[in-house]
């Protein structure tokens, strides 16, 4: 499979997933509970403008060569710790269901984080392409690229209390540390320490614990803190093979909170199914297939990395949100990229496809299909 063919198919994936994520949108947010009165049509309206921007933005980096970024990684970086900073400032932050994600800009909330992925993975690849012979060293090979370029604005997510998108970045990480050759033992043990943090985060905070009851056993909880939980399983049961049809489902009707953002999965097996849920999953599957297609048929290494990074900052978040809908996992508040309402998500993964276009479009590729670490030791 030649390197565009691979980026067809992930825009061919990217773009299925985001005409579902309208309609779906559409299906949800005239249901969906507006605080301040106005119209419900406004999540579908603005959910379009931010599909359109996002796509503008896409096509106008993939126009650049992406090359062209390095100069600029470390302001980038410097900007999105600065940004993940103000989330903490009074009257500058948001708090939103005891979690302080978002900054105020008055027309619109701005979610920090979805930046900050971007430029985090820009700094992991920058920072290896130029040190390319210290990956298996301890100091220049782990701990400063993983505890300093990656760890200081993971640990300014964490303390925002959104576990969800640190945990789907902590591993995206560590995909692209592997791939650049870190030492397994290291990766092996940064992993087990972050799991301990993050049990110990949350037993130590009383509504994550309670998450975590409710995870047992949703019924139990369906009144309180495991009611989406619970909600989203009848939604999926009631959906069966087929669905009960697009705009038909019932459980958005008040019953199912944030339907038409961190839980619209649920929403998409009432309406389409076992066919659709199935259906999205292996659409984001394929994307992943082809956005590691595209990594390994890349030559430079700069390119390498970042794709890998980009497209594990999809692919993750994706599986942990459908894992949290269907009770795999305790609640965490993850949106479901490229479907989920919510323009800061939306804007930056559509992005970050541009980015990968850039790559396939400005970068050599190669014939052989050999895993990048092998292709990195070897540029």
């Amino acid at each position: 499979m030649s390197s565009r063919l691979s980026i067809i198919g992930i825009w061919l994936c990217f773009i299925v997933l985001l005409v579902l994520g309208i309609m779906m949108v559409a299906s949800t947010g005239l249901c969906a509970y507006v605080p301040d009165g106005g119209s419900p049509a406004q999540f579908l309206i603005k959910q379009c403008c931010f599909g359109f921007a996002g796509l503008l933005a896409a096509l106008a980096v993939s126009a650049v060569k992406y090359k062209k970024l390095r100069p600029w990684v470390y302001p980038l970086w410097w900007g999105s710790v600065i940004v993940l900073v103000l989330c903490y400032i009074p009257h500058i932050g948001m708090e939103i269901n005891g979690e302080r994600r978002w900054i105020n800009l008055g027309f619109m909330s701005f979610q920090p984080s979805e930046l900050a992925k971007i430029c985090m993975m820009l700094a992991l690849a920058d920072w290896y392409t130029t040190h390319r012979e210290m990956p298996g060293t301890f100091w220049r090979g782990f701990v400063w690229p993983g505890g300093v370029l990656f760890g200081i604005p993971l640990a300014l997510i964490l303390f925002e209390k959104d576990m969800g998108t640190a945990a789907a970045l902590a591993v995206s990480g560590g995909c692209v540390m592997y791939v650049a050759g870190v030492r397994h033992w290291l990766l092996f043990t940064a992993l087990l320490v972050g799991m301990v943090l993050m049990f110990d985060m949350a037993t130590n905070n009383e509504n994550r614990l309670e998450r975590i009851y409710a995870w047992f056993d949703p019924q139990a909880f369906s009144q309180g803190v495991g009611r989406q939980q619970w909600i989203a399983i009848l939604a999926l049961a009631r959906g069966g093979v087929t669905g009960v049809g697009l705009g038909d489902g019932i459980e958005k009707f008040g019953n199912l909170p944030f339907a038409h953002t961190d839980f619209i999965f649920a929403e998409i097996g009432e309406e389409w199914g076992l066919v659709g849920t199935l259906g999205v999953l292996l659409l984001f599957t394929l994307l992943t297939i082809f956005g590691i297609m595209l990594a390994l048929q890349t030559q430079d290494m700069f390119g390498r990395l970042l794709v890998t990074g980009l497209v594990c900052t999809i692919f993750w978040p994706a599986i942990l949100n459908m894992a949290v809908v269907t009770s795999l996992l305790p609640n965490s508040g993850l949106p479901l990229p490229f479907i989920s309402y919510g323009g800061s998500n939306l804007i930056f993964t559509i992005l970050s496809i541009g980015i990968m276009t850039s790559v396939q479009r400005h970068t050599p590729s190669v014939r052989q299909n050999i895993w990048p670490r092998h292709l990195i030791k070897d540029s």
